[in-house]
């Protein structure tokens, strides 16, 4: 169409020709839009899918003591009768010669009150030290470690898919068994390490949430479908044909610059420091840090991973684009 618009005789009056050249114009652009709008593309086509097994928990961990009710205050911290309290302070100024008096008493009472509050809630003054409110938010560490590796990595592929078929998610034992046999898994194969990176950081647990359901679904939002997931012990499979230009069904592509991304999640009570990676060795460190997270430290995790369904592709130019963190190792 464009050639013969381009064909197409001038007007020989100066003022149609510029009428006809602006509605030329026009229709050029219109075709454009046109083509780019409606015309399919490859990336269109060339929907990924992908894996996720997780679960958890952000509630405040259970505490062994129990709240004050009242009496005096023990040097060892916690309250009850008896102790460090007005009976001793009160003999130790000598109440009951020419200063007692009721007068005395409650400056006395007025003073120990005020170092028993200082004392209940200032918990050392660095916002570290556990006071009331330091024990009731306390710090939760988040961290994130992405694996690329070939896309001939075959047996990780498989053991991620059985790990989510079989795994319990319900449980704080059942996901603390998931971080460990993911991290395994890719341990298992230095081999097929092509890409890596890794962050963590810390923040308090009444922002701990948000934070980690902002980093999942970030990675989730990668995927055009999740063809298998157990989250929570709610396990769902769906079945996904073979994207345009894949294998045939049941193979995983062996070409070069095709890849498995794989990625963890994990946030746990305390600090989880993971060194940067910018080779195998720290990647391997990285691993070993987040695998060995204990079940009573994890509060949350999740394992994703692209592609999932067999015949699905990730090519060197989706890593590029989705993934600008990963270093070679």
């Amino acid at each position: 169409m464009l050639k013969m618009l381009k064909n197409l005789p001038l007007p020989k009056n100066i003022a149609w020709r510029s009428v006809w050249v602006r509605g030329t114009s026009v229709v050029i652009i219109f075709v454009l839009a046109f083509a780019l709008v409606f015309t399919p593309t490859f990336e269109a086509e060339a929907r990924r899918s992908g894996g996720r097994i997780g679960g958890g928990s952000f509630q405040a961990p259970s505490r062994n003591y129990s709240s004050p009710s009242g009496g005096s205050y023990r040097s060892g911290g916690t309250y009850g009768g008896g102790g460090f309290g007005f009976p001793f302070i009160i003999p130790f100024f000598g109440f009951g010669g020419g200063f007692g008096g009721i007068f005395g008493i409650l400056i006395m009472i007025a003073i120990a009150n005020v170092v028993i509050n200082a004392i209940r809630n200032g918990g050392g003054g660095n916002g570290e030290g556990g006071g009331a409110l330091t024990s009731n938010d306390p710090q939760v560490g988040i961290a994130q470690i992405q694996v690329g590796l070939l896309a001939s990595a075959k047996e990780l592929k498989k053991e991620l898919d059985e790990l989510a078929l079989s795994a319990d998610t319900g449980t704080a034992n059942g996901r603390s068994l998931v971080l460990q046999e993911a991290t395994l898994a890719l341990l298992r194969h230095p081999e097929y390490w092509v890409y890596g990176s890794s962050q963590s950081d810390k923040v308090r647990l009444s922002a701990a949430e948000a934070a980690f359901n902002q980093l999942a679904l970030t990675e989730r939002s990668k995927f055009a479908d999740e063809t298998l997931s157990n989250f929570n012990n709610q396990l769902r499979q769906a079945g996904r044909a073979p994207a345009i230009g894949g294998d045939e069904p049941g193979s995983v592509p062996d070409g070069a610059g095709e890849y498995i991304l794989v990625t963890i999640i994990a946030a746990a009570q305390g600090n989880v420091n993971l060194p940067a990676v910018n080779d195998s060795i720290q990647l391997k460190q990285s691993l070993q840090t987040l695998g060995g997270i204990s079940s009573d430290r994890l509060l949350a995790i999740e394992v994703l991973w692209t592609p999932q369904a067999e015949g699905d592709t990730l090519s060197s130019n989706d890593i590029i684009s989705e993934y600008p963190d990963l270093r070679l190792v």
